[in-house]
């Protein structure tokens, strides 16, 4: 068979979309040996040490990491006495020593083999669908509640989150909480803490988070900034600063505080005590104090912080992060919003897998029934063979793409998969048609009226599949966007490299 631009441009599709599929930034993830870190307990040693979520733990103690049985089992060795201990972690090619009495608070997960990443219906954990009670939220008032969640539920220490603004067909605005590992008891428990901030001078407290206490935060381009970027060991840090607005009474309790204050004996510019932030009684940040501010009763007050990473760019970006993330805790510590949940739901992440593999056997049979039959039709053996070659590299384009996107394959993507799958082979039987008619067109133009059945099926397809965007509080996104995704790359590439293989087959 001739190997015409048309197939070549499928050919390097395929090659990206595994490249995409098994290859990550640090090498092929099939190759990779040890537990990935998926979370780390704040103020925790690990986590004072520089462990940090994403990382990779190939040795523990020397003693090669494989599985998380081998990780469970050398933490157990060390801690049976509850005696304080030297522990020595290798992560990502670096060490981290640590001297305590207790296991490290992290938790570990075992690598994934692939870039493909699954939603909640495959992974297991459970969703809730939030509305406002008795009140009907725009679209901005869902953002700060969506924002004000996220933060909260960030500081929990919980992986694999998700927090989203969805609406329906009738303009209705809903939150949509995703959490992998936890059961709909603990997800309800979570979205129903009242979300108390406070901000504390040593044990008295000078303001706590709402309107009774703050009364703006600085968000615009001139208020809020990065101000500052500089080079430190191992990479970079930059410097944000913003300013909020305290109440009278906020403002007098602060004068009153820090009447008594001294001066940082390392850095006179500050006082000797910080303003430490509080979401829920846990310590989120620590900010210096100006001593311009000792005993003044003034309602704005000047916050500066710092992001850092390995490039000054990801140093910049966690900055603008890390500023967000306080001006959000600040705008209130506590829901803006009285909530109620609309629909909960708990999915078991066995049920995912025995889902997969069933899907996978099904699909398999399914186009091993569709090649035979085919071949009876047809009597050809290489038609038969191109049409199951064509449709699998639909799937991986498809596998592809997502892992590009980083696309979170849910059930309903599930099913807009096997939707592309069944449009795909329909399409290509009427390739098939078309070049086996008796009439005296020649092979070029019969495939060219077969293009025109496929163009007005796909733009058909794309119209009807938009909506469910926005179906059902955009549960069906996953269906939609996947089958949108199959079927542009069966029109653009797949059907196109098809088309040459049918007229390379009907030449011979």
């Amino acid at each position: 068979m001739k190997l015409t631009w048309k197939i070549w441009i499928l050919i390097i599709f395929l090659v990206f979309s595994l490249l995409s599929i098994f290859v990550s930034s640090s090498g092929i993830t099939l190759f990779q040996k040890g537990v990935v870190i998926t979370s780390v307990e704040k103020n925790s040693t690990a986590f004072e040490q520089g462990l940090k979520q994403g990382q990779i733990i190939t040795h523990i103690d020397g003693k090669k990491i494989l599985t998380l049985e081998d990780f469970s089992s050398s933490l157990k060795e060390k801690y049976l006495s509850g005696e304080s201990t030297k522990i020595t972690i290798t992560a990502d090619g670096s060490e981290f020593i640590l001297f305590t009495n207790e296991a490290p608070r992290i938790t570990v997960a075992e690598i994934p083999k692939t870039n493909i990443k699954t939603g909640l219906d495959l992974a297991g954990g459970s969703r809730a669908l939030i509305q406002a009670k008795g009140e009907k939220l725009d679209s901005q008032q869902i953002q700060e509640l969506v924002d004000v969640t996220s933060n909260r539920l960030n500081e929990f220490g919980l992986t694999d989150l998700k927090v989203l603004p969805v609406s329906d067909l009738s303009g209705n605005n809903f939150m949509l909480v995703e959490i992998a590992g936890t059961s709909p008891k603990d997800l309800q428990e979570l979205l129903s803490k009242q979300g108390k901030f406070e901000a504390r001078i040593g044990n008295e407290t000078v303001f706590i988070g709402g309107e009774r206490d703050i009364a703006s935060v600085s968000r615009n381009a001139q208020s809020a900034y990065i101000e500052a970027c500089s080079s430190a060991e191992g990479g970079s840090f930059c410097r944000f600063r913003f300013g909020i607005f305290l109440s009278e009474d906020a403002a007098q309790r602060h004068a009153d505080i820090t009447e008594s204050l001294g001066l940082n004996i390392t850095n006179p510019e500050y006082l000797d005590k910080k303003l430490e932030l509080y979401l829920d009684d846990n310590l989120v940040d620590s900010l210096f104090i100006g001593k311009d501010l000792q005993g003044r009763v003034t309602t704005q007050i000047s916050i500066s912080g710092s992001g850092s990473g390995a490039t000054e760019d990801e140093a910049y970006n966690n900055a603008e992060a890390e500023m967000h993330k306080l001006q959000t805790i600040l705008v209130t510590g506590s829901l803006p919003f009285q909530l109620e949940i609309v629909k909960l739901d708990t999915i078991s992440p066995l049920l995912g897998k025995e889902f997969i593999k069933t899907i996978f056997l099904a699909g398999f049979a399914a186009l091993l029934a569709v090649g035979i039959i085919i071949f009876v039709r047809y009597k050809k053996v290489k038609s038969s063979i191109a049409l199951l070659l064509t449709s699998v590299s639909e799937i991986i384009i498809i596998l592809g793409i997502a892992s590009l996107i980083e696309w979170n394959l849910d059930l309903p993507s599930i099913a807009g998969i096997l939707a592309t799958i069944g449009t795909g082979i329909d399409q290509q039987i009427i390739i098939l048609d078309e070049a086996k008619q008796k009439t005296l067109l020649s092979i070029k133009q019969k495939l060219k009226r077969a293009f025109t059945i496929i163009l007005g099926a796909y733009f058909t397809a794309v119209v009807a599949l938009i909506p469910l965007l926005w179906a059902g509080a955009g549960l069906l996104k996953g269906f939609a966007v996947t089958t949108i995704i199959g079927i542009t790359a069966g029109v653009l590439i797949t059907r196109p490299a098809f088309s040459d293989m049918v007229r390379s087959i009907e030449s011979d």
